[in-house]
């Protein structure tokens, strides 16, 4: 009989989401874990068992005919498994896994998480920047911290902040804009094409997305947010990417409301890291972060 003790769970877990996730990128996004790890998880698994599962093609993985047979099976058993773990396990304090979006992490979350470092030095954070939505109850990622109508990230999802916008520029490109219809004379920065949040925030001014003059595009709002400090045009930014650039003085917010875009930040965890301790603190520190930032974003606004 096959010796069992030789396919570690944390393969098996590898197998089953490689196959349910369709890509070797989704699957260690979800798991936690970098693409080559669960790469060589892979390995060590189909060299136990005594056969590929996955077939290597330029296009990525694809299952085997067994691996299809199995995988549905293989999910509901590692779901159960999960849940029954979670019951009995005993939270590891000392260690918090963190799957954030890469532009909250880049442009926020970096320039604080010394102070929570301070303040509590017997907890270790990992910080896992990805885009993809992590299935916090499959995974070894303890929080999630996303931006959406609706957070999807499990149970325990709770709202920090609701997301708003508003226009920001260069100090000096700010200078020409005294008035609404200054703005139907700069070029407007546009993220892939998009006008995300123009057209809420216009709404209110008595403006439409039709009156603003075509500006250049970035894909990604990090970029544009670069591209605004530079004297490229205005952008249409929302709080947490731009509060601290706003606040030493590389950007201007021309005019002072601020609309909300109907997303907001959630705070979310599995039913495990829920009873962790070292999780409550993170969040009621970081809910404390987004508070100081809220009232300076605030001051003085309309």
């Amino acid at each position: 009989m096959q010796n069992l003790n030789a396919i570690p769970l944390s393969a098996l877990r590898a197998i089953e989401a490689i196959a349910r996730t369709g890509t070797l990128g989704r699957a260690a996004d979800e798991l936690g874990v970098t693409a080559g790890a669960l790469s060589q998880r892979l390995a060590k698994a189909e060299a136990a068992l005594g056969q590929s599962l996955f077939i290597r093609e330029a296009s990525g993985l694809q299952p085997t005919a067994i691996c299809l047979q199995v995988a549905p099976r293989l999910t509901r058993a590692i779901q159960e498994l999960s849940s029954v773990i979670a019951e009995i396990r005993v939270p590891e304090e000392n260690t918090l896994t963190i799957s954030v979006a890469p532009i909250f992490a880049s442009r926020w979350l970096i320039w604080r998480i010394r102070r929570f470092n301070q303040e509590n030095p017997s907890i270790s954070l990992r910080v896992l920047p990805t885009a993809e939505v992590v299935d916090l109850d499959r995974s070894e990622v303890d929080i999630g911290i996303r931006v959406g109508e609706d957070p999807s990230l499990g149970s325990g999802a709770v709202k920090l902040l609701e997301q708003r916008v508003f226009p920001v520029c260069s100090p000096d490109l700010a200078q020409r804009l005294r008035t609404l219809d200054d703005l139907r004379t700069v070029p407007i920065i546009r993220e892939n094409e998009l006008l995300y949040g123009w057209k809420s925030w216009l709404s209110k001014q008595d403006l439409e997305v039709v009156d603003l003059q075509s500006g250049p595009t970035y894909a990604d709002a990090s970029l544009c947010l670069d591209a605004a400090m530079t004297g490229q045009g205005v952008f249409m930014a929302w709080e947490t990417l731009t509060c601290d650039a706003l606040e030493q003085g590389h950007v201007s917010s021309p005019f002072a409301r601020r609309s909300p875009t109907g997303a907001a930040y959630w705070f979310a965890t599995s039913q495990y890291s829920a009873r962790k301790t070292s999780v409550s603190k993170f969040r009621h520190w970081l809910e404390a972060e987004l508070h100081c930032s809220i009232n300076y974003w605030t001051a003085g606004t309309a």
